[in-house]
């Protein structure tokens, strides 16, 4: 699938790091780096603008090693982006850890992974199909 992109950063364009990934790493377009405190969060920019087709959204979701090493993830995780919006990607990063946490212009802060999507029609009913779980919630199962 062929994506437009506007890139307003000098950073290179998302890529898969390898044939099997699912997501690309997206980079931070600052003038100046910012400092995360403990349960701080900020809107990152990325400088990225895309023109999803109908019925695909965008992914916006936590590098797992930002997160293990450094407790920092995608506070709306995951975040979505929409077909019809145009605006910059932007990414609401938060810092979960004890530690203050710098990022800098060109630092891979999160993945983005597209995907195709349904759209629901609503069939009003009074009545749902009987399942074994039924209304069961949390923990229903018991199983381990």
């Amino acid at each position: 699938m062929r994506v437009k992109v506007i890139n307003k950063s000098n950073n290179s364009l998302p890529e898969y790091a390898t044939s099997y990934s699912a997501g690309m790493d997206l980079r931070a377009n600052l003038n100046e780096p910012i400092t995360l405190k403990p349960l701080e969060r900020a809107l990152i920019p990325t400088g990225l603008f895309i023109e999803l087709p109908a019925g695909y959204e965008a992914q916006i979701r936590p590098r797992s090693g930002l997160a293990v090493k450094h407790g920092i993830s995608v506070l709306n995780s995951p975040g979505t982006i929409d077909a019809d919006y145009r605006g910059e990607i932007r990414v609401v990063l938060v810092n979960l850890s004890n530690d203050e946490f710098v990022i800098n212009h060109g630092e891979r802060i999160c993945q983005m992974v597209v995907a195709q999507h349904s759209t629901v029609e609503w069939d009003e009913s009074i009545e749902l199909g009987k399942t074994v779980r039924g209304a069961g919630g949390f923990g229903h199962t018991g199983k381990h």
